[in-house]
């Protein structure tokens, strides 16, 4: 069951009322994050409260719609009544997103897979993909590293979404993602399976510590490759910072200058850092509980096939979309709530439709 804690949000907009009266409040390096939190939660209660009088008011034209038939008071209920279940559903996806850094931006991490042009040409759709559901929720996008292939497709792409709660919606994006069509590669016009690894992390605030020491770290300087103008292009400003105890490399070399790339790859680096230490420590619990991990770095989460049939289904929630060009143009939204519930409920979302079950066996067997 998914609960609605109001009396828990009131309780921390309390407590956080009382951090920004503290001495020195504006000081601090958490100043604009605890004043951002503060904002989001006192909107949140002043929404359901609103919701909450509407229910009330409801209520009262329940009981005297029962007492007498008044057409015009029964048209006004029906009307409001709908109206506040979609406010009720579009409220829903807080409820969702309630852990410590849902509300952060985001960055995304595209791999392509084995298969050559293929899976490079999967990465750039997937890339696509996510750019579309970012502009159509009006999120900020910026490119951070891209590594392009001089035949066709992206080899890897590494990218920031900014807006409130894009990690809590991404975050279930994280694993490898399948893609099934007839090749535009291959001139026998065969069936290629292509994969694509998809990493997401929080871009996390500055009041997060993480330990980095810097004789962990090597630094590589060289000149960019992509797009940038004649300054970026001429001069070896793309850093590449290796975490040597991790083997974690990131990059950057979207920034002019040399300095602004290692302060953005860094960035990265501490949020990938982060990401890890807390995926430890979940996999160290899970092992002491005996507990299946239900989803794992590396796993394939999700299948789009083209050929021989359409459709989209990820093997987690088991949601099933038949119109995968539509997913593939960024609508996706139905595939991150299915996830989002499946998380908080494990409960799976499956189609009644016997063509999408027959399609979704035949995509696992492929």
């Amino acid at each position: 069951m998914i609960v609605f804690d109001l009396p828990g949000l009131e309780a921390k907009s309390t407590r956080l009322t009382k951090e920004t009266l503290e001495p020195g409040f504006w000081e601090r390096n958490d100043a604009s994050t605890v004043s951002r939190d503060l904002a989001m939660i006192g909107g949140r209660i002043d929404k359901w409260r609103e919701l909450e009088r509407e229910r009330s008011e409801m209520e009262t034209l329940a009981e005297l719609l029962s007492e007498e038939d008044d057409p015009e008071l029964s048209r006004e209920f029906y009307e409001r009544s709908g109206k506040l279940a979609k406010s009720v559903e579009a409220e829903r996806i807080y409820v969702l997103l309630d852990e410590e850094h849902d509300i952060s931006s985001a960055i995304v991490m595209i791999h392509a897979g084995a298969g050559g042009l293929d899976s490079q040409d999967w990465c750039e759709m997937l890339y696509r993909m996510y750019l579309r559901w970012a502009e159509s929720r009006r999120f900020g996008v910026r490119v951070l590293d891209e590594q392009r292939d001089q035949g066709t497709g992206v080899k890897s792409v590494t990218f920031e979404v900014s807006g409130d709660f894009s990690y809590g919606y991404l975050k279930g994006e994280q694993g490898v993602h399948r893609l099934v069509r007839i090749s535009p590669f291959d001139s026998a016009k065969r069936r290629h399976t292509s994969f694509a690894s998809v990493e997401v992390l929080p871009v996390l605030p500055e009041n997060v510590e993480v330990d980095i020491r810097p004789e962990d770290l090597k630094m590589d300087t060289f000149r960019s490759s992509g797009a940038g103008g004649q300054h970026v292009n001429m001069t070896d400003s793309a850093v590449r910072i290796t975490h040597l105890p991790t083997g974690i490399v990131v990059s950057c070399q979207v920034e002019r200058s040399q300095h602004m790339n290692r302060a953005t790859a860094m960035g990265v680096l501490r949020s990938r850092l982060f990401e890890r230490m807390l995926r430890e420590r979940r996999e160290q619990i899970e092992s002491l509980q005996g507990e299946k991990r239900v989803i794992a770095w590396g796993s394939q989460i999700r299948s789009y096939t083209l050929q021989p049939f359409q459709l989209v289904k990820d093997h987690r929630s088991e949601c099933g979309i038949g119109n995968v060009y539509a997913v593939l143009d960024g609508d996706i939204d139905e595939l991150i709530m299915a996830y989002l519930r499946f998380v908080k409920t494990g409960l799976t979302s499956r189609r009644s439709d016997s063509s999408d079950s027959e399609a979704a066996g035949s995509a696992d067997e492929e």
